[in-house]
């Protein structure tokens, strides 16, 4: 039976660091087979997932001897904290690993958005030639509000000054004394929608997160701006964003995660024929180089707390 338990893509090159002191069980295919995953964990003493996996009380039970879980991302809203404390479960989720790839996610979402010149393949190979309409606006001299403005926020907010934005933001956790106020301006929530002409999302999901982004909030924002959204699916009511996006009250937006994920046939329906609006599988914060900072640093810390020396 395994040590340890790997129930979603990792990089292997990690996995094969901790082959060489565990027997480990690397099955992507896990996360969609729950007893299967369940039957694994018997007399595993780590465990580790992304975002799919649901890690409940009761998968737990199947794992007397799981002693960590390792989370190949950030956020924890998938794993059931509680339940960890409860059994003296460590809980590592790879903080700062993907920043990069998030931020740069949101700034490329926006560029494409404001510019619009990149969604016009099939009228131009029918013979049209859009140039007007596909004109765009720049990004240098907009105003980009971050809500929540953690590790992920922050990095994208010296990308964005680099290319010339304006940056504020909001996060009632960090205190008002805090360095990275230095170079962004802190503002109420209904303040930053009001002038940002790009927010972008970076909170995790909570009771109070929960559909903080709705009708009514959409309703502050200007008719041009756009919305990104890469950390957790259900932080945006997406039937309002559907109806704010063909009422054109705002501009366009990005969704990276949703409120059910995987997509499907029935689910993403509602998301067809919604104009300015990208979608993309919850890849922002993976990349080549982002799965491998992320897969090397959850293997280093399960290798070290299966040592006991975290």
């Amino acid at each position: 039976m395994p040590d340890i338990v790997i129930s979603e893509f990792m990089d292997e090159a990690a996995v094969d660091n901790l082959r060489q002191q565990f027997d480990v069980l690397y099955d992507p295919a896990l996360v969609d087979k729950p007893e299967a995953l369940a039957n694994s964990l018997a007399h595993a003493k780590a465990l580790i997932v992304r975002n799919r996996t649901q890690v409940t009380d009761d998968l737990l039970e199947g794992g007397p001897a799981l002693k960590c879980i390792g989370r190949l991302g950030v956020g924890l809203d998938n794993i059931d904290l509680d339940a960890c404390v409860s059994r003296n479960i460590g809980v590592f989720p790879a903080i700062g690993a993907n920043d990069l790839s998030v931020a740069e996610y949101v700034i490329t979402t926006a560029m494409i958005l404001l510019r619009g010149a990149y969604l016009a393949n099939d009228q131009m190979l029918a013979g049209d030639w859009p140039r007007q309409a596909c004109s765009g606006r720049e990004i240098s001299g907009k105003v980009l509000g971050l809500i929540g403005f953690g590790g992920i926020a922050q990095h994208t907010a010296g990308l964005a000054r680099a290319l010339g934005m304006k940056v504020v933001g909001y996060d009632p956790f960090l205190p008002a004394d805090h360095e990275a106020w230095g170079t962004t301006k802190p503002l109420k929530l209904n303040d930053l929608l009001e002038i940002s002409d790009i927010v972008s999302l970076h909170v995790p999901l909570t009771d109070d997160t929960r559909h903080l982004i709705n009708e009514d909030r959409l309703n502050l924002m200007k008719q041009d701006a756009i919305l990104i959204n890469a950390a957790r699916g259900g932080v945006v009511d997406e039937d309002a964003l559907i109806a704010a996006l063909k009422a054109k009250a705002i501009g366009g937006a990005a969704l990276d995660v949703y409120e059910d994920e995987p997509l499907t046939m029935d689910g993403g329906h509602k998301f067809a024929d919604v104009p300015n609006l990208l979608l993309t599988p919850h890849i922002g914060g993976v990349t080549v180089e982002s799965n491998q900072r992320v897969s090397r640093l959850i293997a280093e810390r399960v290798i070290e707390h299966l040592a006991g020396r975290s």
